[in-house]
């Protein structure tokens, strides 16, 4: 009888064990990203990758969101609509500090950050036809500033703005950036601004067809003084090699910004922290994913950062010895 009810013990265990295993609770994690044809979308694809292939370790199912980009996917982690988002590094600054689009709301101070990726670099691409050779020869052309919601909206209107243009001197369009290139070959515009990370194939798209076109050097003593009122814009240089076909005989000089991952404090510890792990801990794989990720470092990836760090990504940070490369100020315990 003893031995009856140890056998009935031992299967009543093993049943509960098994059923136990099969309704693991699976956390779903959703990242917000951009247009599938720039670099963010396959950030977050390579992200959720990483953390999907460990899903025996956390429980994880990471999917991916394609948006309007940054303040979208800002005001989408906010919402909680999304758990992490790719935004610029200026969206988020002006987020946290309750600028430009969140004046009217305030502080977004529910913000964190995870960690940089990628640098940006506001690019404008210009038909040599139109005449354009400097940021000023825009006046009375047909000029996409970008869809709105983006933040390259936000950067070409900086841009213009220090230069003394207003979107009255020409015809501003507000279109996505996948659209633009095909609507410069078409010629029904003669320029258009995109902050993205390169070698970028709308680029590429745009310099590769019937109508000629040159990137624009954004530079000058007017950018020297909005480097200085802007923290988060930093020199950057696009190689002329990136597109053989335009007219660019040199590397091109202008300003850029940083991609970086964003949640909200009230994300779970354990899920930031999962995600953090994953892609600092298998970078050199992730850095083979796009040639836009080539230049990253651990240290590189915790600067341009503007808001808290979420203390999930905190503790990775802190068990290896990370810390000593953010900002103190980020630094909430």
């Amino acid at each position: 009888m003893k031995r009856i009810l140890m056998i009935a013990f031992v299967t009543l265990s093993i049943i509960i064990i098994l059923v136990g295993c099969k309704t693991q609770k699976t956390t779903f994690v959703t990242i917000g990203t951009g247009g599938v044809t720039g670099v963010y979308y396959p950030a977050g694809g390579a992200i959720s990758r990483m953390v999907n292939n460990k899903f025996d370790e956390y429980s994880i199912k990471v999917t991916v969101e394609s948006t309007g980009g940054s303040v979208f996917n800002i005001n989408g982690v906010l919402s909680g609509d999304l758990d992490f988002g790719v935004a610029q590094s200026d969206r988020q600054y002006q987020a946290y500090n309750g600028q430009a689009e969140w004046e009217k709301s305030g502080k977004q101070l529910d913000l964190r950050s995870v960690f940089s990726l990628h640098p940006e670099s506001i690019t404008l691409v210009a038909s040599v036809n139109s005449g354009i050779k400097n940021v000023k020869g825009l006046r009375g052309k047909r000029v996409n500033l970008g869809n709105p919601g983006s933040g390259q909206l936000q950067n070409s209107r900086e841009v213009i703005t220090v230069f003394g243009l207003t979107e009255k001197n020409f015809r501003a369009e507000y279109v996505k950036a996948v659209e633009a290139p095909g609507l410069l070959q078409d010629e029904r515009i003669d320029a258009f601004f995109y902050t993205v990370g390169h070698p970028n194939g709308n680029i590429k798209e745009a310099t590769s067809g019937r109508i000629k076109v040159h990137i624009i050097p954004i530079t000058g003593e007017e950018i020297n003084k909005m480097l200085e009122r802007f923290p988060y814009y930093a020199k950057v240089v696009i190689p002329h090699t990136f597109y053989p076909n335009a007219l660019n005989t040199q590397d091109t000089e202008t300003i850029g910004v940083n991609a970086t991952l964003v949640t909200s404090k009230n994300v779970d510890d354990d899920i930031v922290y999962a995600i953090t792990k994953e892609v600092f801990e298998n970078l050199e794989e992730f850095k083979e994913l796009h040639p836009a990720f080539e230049v990253l470092t651990k240290e590189s990836m915790l600067q341009g950062l503007s808001a808290p760090i979420h203390k999930g990504a905190l503790r990775y940070y802190k068990e290896t010895d990370l810390l000593k490369f953010i900002d103190k100020n980020l630094i909430l315990e």
